[in-house]
């Protein structure tokens, strides 16, 4: 368990604001950038698979790993770094590991063989895993718990905004020259968008004030010991179940099982692309407003629904599919928006670094170990279409009512544990009443 808390200093609270200030909305849209930037290196591999291998005259094994490579090392990136991530001011750090993100894709551009490709994407995981976790403990030092929905919200999108923007254009970039140009366009990006940050973000060392373990490794073993961090922890690896079961075969699933040409595929994914940047912030600040749990039990409700729908459809029209996507992805988005902000107030002050970095290991691990597990359960059909594809629908839906039990029982802790924190601050007030009459 953890160190006791009694006789810690507290970092002071937020003030309860109506809106963002200024600094607050262009800290926001940084850290949005930050987050659209490591999706897009991620999610921009895949589909130019097409090209890497025959230009490099690899295996779809070999492509295979490459692509695993990134996952396990980001993985692997989080769990090494926990112990180290309350230490140092937050901006410095994030400014160290994107700065190696950045220049790991400047290798996956110059990548002339396999090996070369295969060890730039294993940099790249070692520093961009770390990235999105220390994103979150910047949003959550910097924002009260009633903005904190709208952050998560605008933050989320940037999932969407790498699909609708970031993978067209860098088709786009490696059909008009090579495969090399995407990777290098997208760090010259990265670089302008680093330096934007390094100039405007103010330094965020607020929890270097409270008081530190001396040995990084115990940092991180009360971090992963403590029984409330565990719940938080299982339900994320619950929620990274749906997306990444889902996500590999939702191409082939799109064309050999519900008959859509390949020719409408862009569409379908530009669209849904489009409702998801429009949903985010409308479900962040919904959340704020009428409580992140009843939000998250639509969006688990709603989710499960559209599952059930999406994985047992046979063929219908593109705009039916736009349609049922769209409205899967509202499930989806209404889940993870609600439950980051909630996690949010999950750790302490001078645990947060190393809880979202543990989380955004167990994130990368399991969503690994699903696309793994659901390889397994589907197959391909002697006509080109994918079978067993419900069953994978089935353990959706369970991973999601797991799932919700367990953010019933983070609300419920978080709900105590902040009641409990008013009342010791309101004890001192009352009792200094009489004596000051």
């Amino acid at each position: 368990m953890s160190q006791p808390q009694a006789n810690r200093p507290a970092l002071p609270p937020a003030p309860p604001v109506a809106g963002f200030t200024r600094y607050q909305k262009t800290v926001t849209g940084l850290l949005a950038f930050l987050q659209f930037a490591v999706i897009l290196d991620f999610m921009l591999m895949s589909p130019l698979g097409a090209m890497i291998m025959p230009d490099m005259h690899i295996s779809p094994q070999q492509f295979g790993l490459v692509v695993s490579a990134y996952a396990f090392s980001a993985g692997a990136s989080g769990l090494l770094t926990a112990g180290f991530a309350d230490r140092f001011d937050r901006k410095r750090l994030l400014l160290f590991f994107y700065s190696g993100f950045v220049m790991g894709t400047v290798w996956c551009g110059l990548a002339q063989s396999f090996e070369s490709l295969l060890m730039a994407r294993i940099v790249t995981g070692l520093f961009g895993g770390v990235i999105g976790s220390i994103t979150l403990a910047i949003a959550t030092d910097l924002f009260a718990p009633n903005l904190r929905g709208r952050v998560m919200g605008v933050i989320q999108t940037s999932f969407a905004a790498s699909q609708v923007l970031g993978i067209p254009i860098g088709l786009y970039l490696s059909n008009t020259w090579n495969w090399h140009v995407p990777f290098l366009a997208m760090a010259a990006l990265g670089a302008v968008g680093g330096l934007v940050v390094a100039i405007r973000m103010q330094p965020v060392d607020g929890h270097l004030g409270l008081r530190q373990e001396h040995s990084a490794w115990m940092h991180l073993y009360h971090t992963v010991a403590e029984p409330r961090y565990l719940t938080a922890f299982a339900t994320t690896a619950l929620l990274m179940t749906g997306g990444f079961m889902l996500m590999p075969f939702s191409s082939a699933y799109l064309v050999g099982n519900l008959g859509i040409d390949l020719h409408h595929l862009p569409t379908v994914y530009l669209v849904t692309g489009l409702c998801t940047i429009a949903f985010g912030p409308l479900i962040g600040r919904t959340a704020d407003k009428v409580g992140k749990f009843r939000v998250f039990c639509f969006g688990a409700v709603l989710s499960i629904i559209m599952v059930l729908i999406y994985t047992h459809l046979g063929p219908v029209t593109v705009p039916m599919i736009v349609l049922i996507n769209a409205v899967l992805f509202l499930g989806i988005f209404s889940r993870m928006i609600p439950f980051q902000a909630l996690v949010s107030s999950v750790p302490s002050p001078q645990q947060r670094g190393s809880f979202n970095a543990v989380s955004a290991s167990i994130q990368q691990l399991s969503g690994g170990l699903a696309s793994v597990v659901a390889g397994h359960i589907v197959t391909l059909g002697p006509n080109g279409q994918l079978q067993h594809f419900d069953v994978v629908g089935f353990v959706i839906v369970g991973s999601t009512l797991l799932a919700s039990l367990l953010v019933w029982r983070l609300d419920r802790d978080v709900r105590v544990r902040a009641a409990a924190a008013a009342a010791m601050a309101a004890a001192p007030a009352a009792t200094a009443g009489p004596l000051n009459s």
